[in-house]
């Protein structure tokens, strides 16, 4: 035990977290049972160390931060080793990577049924259903999910400002006076290209090339997060990588399952089972129209946010792609959203239709019909229904 205490201490003492997570804020943290989940590369291990580092000394041994990739959790168990540590005066079991763990699940149930002085922390995969798949955990369980940096979250950094999130509601109503408060402290549009390139994933930060480590993230949530996760043959994995690269390269595309199918020599369903995975591991994005779901075709396939397209982009990016891919990723976190018909892009919660274009023009100007929100990237000094991108940037 003494041997994790130490390396608690020292994950404590020198982690780097220069930005206030949104989810920080919003996890009701008088639960006994929470799990953080995301994808990898978005920050969940610093997420845990940081809870640690606001809420206790580093050598308070009431709280202790584990990592299931330890070969101690091969023959020996997360319960028995959250009841010793409760013994020593343990109350916060931070626990990491949880999936590492053959029957999790039914361990973290036995400490919260049998622990009831004892919170337990826990990280893990996007794509585990922690309720759905885990049935002994419903009714004791809190999830939530933590995302990539929002563009605030990277420009309260790079700028060091401390500008606040808003509400779809309160951009939608009073778009024009914070986008006038905000210009009045940094020029987002100074910022935006940078976060498109490498502002979602955290470890733009690390003093290594950037697409390399990307790359090398999204081998692991095909490795990791998906085949071993689902416990698929690995054989599988190149079907999926070649599934993906014809997605990537592109998005948005309006799939077609048959010469998908066709390409990587593999049936239907399970083509569109692969779309699933990918986009539960946080890879993709898929829009439906209002009404259609999964297991039906999406009417199109983007990638999960800007920074996964360059790594294998050979040819420049169109900014349209760009631009509907943040407008994606930003809103999807807490709103739902559809395929618009004709000249609409995006209906948001079933009622809020969105127009984007890089450029407002006469052309353009046309086929933006009544009560639709025109959304562009240039633009900051805006009318009532055109608002600029990058606000959207700051719904978390």
């Amino acid at each position: 035990m003494e041997t994790f205490f130490r390396t608690h201490q020292y994950l404590v003492e020198h982690v780097q977290s220069p930005v206030e997570r949104y989810l920080m804020d919003e996890i009701d943290w008088s639960h006994r049972l929470i799990g953080i989940k995301g994808s990898r590369g978005v920050g969940k291990t610093t997420f845990l160390l940081k809870y640690a580092k606001n809420n206790f000394l580093p050598d308070d041994h009431s709280c202790l931060y584990i990592n299931l990739n330890n070969f101690y959790f091969t023959t020996n168990t997360i319960a028995d080793f959250a009841d010793d540590f409760r013994h020593r005066g343990g109350k916060v079991l931070l626990i990491d990577q949880i999936f590492k763990y053959p029957d999790w699940s039914k361990d973290l149930r036995y400490c919260y049924d049998n622990f009831p002085d004892l919170q337990i922390i826990f990280s893990g995969s996007s794509v585990m259903r922690l309720k759905e798949e885990n049935p002994e955990l419903s009714g004791c369980v809190e999830s939530y999910n933590l995302k990539g940096y929002s563009f605030r979250e990277f420009l309260n950094l790079m700028a060091g400002k401390s500008l606040v999130p808003y509400t779809l509601d309160e951009i939608l109503d009073n778009h024009q006076e914070i986008t006038k408060e905000i210009l009045t402290q940094v020029k987002p549009l100074a910022y935006f290209q940078d976060y498109l390139h490498h502002g979602f994933y955290p470890f733009f930060l690390e003093n290594r090339n950037f697409s390399e480590n990307l790359l090398k993230t999204m081998n692991m949530m095909l490795e990791v997060d998906i085949l071993l996760i689902q416990q698929m043959d690995l054989k599988c994995l190149n079907k999926i990588k070649k599934l993906l690269y014809l997605l990537l390269t592109n998005a948005p595309t309006t799939p077609n399952i048959s010469q998908l199918s066709s390409e990587i020599a593999t049936s239907r369903a399970t083509v569109m089972n692969y779309m699933k995975y990918l986009k539960d591991a946080r890879l993709l994005n898929m829009l439906y129209y209002e009404g259609e779901e999964f297991p039906k075709k999406p009417a199109l396939v983007y990638m999960h946010n800007t920074n996964l397209i360059y790594p294998v982009s050979f040819i420049p990016v169109q900014k349209q792609v760009l631009n509907e891919t943040f407008f994606y990723n930003m809103l999807h976190k807490d709103h739902r959203l559809n395929k618009g018909e004709k000249n609409i892009h995006f209906i948001v919660d079933k009622k809020i239709p969105f127009y984007m274009n890089d450029e407002i023009n006469t052309k353009s100007r046309k086929m933006l019909v009544d009560a639709s929100y025109y959304v562009t990237e240039k633009v900051e000094s805006n009318e009532k229904n055109i608002i600029p991108l990058w606000l959207f940037g700051f719904l978390y």
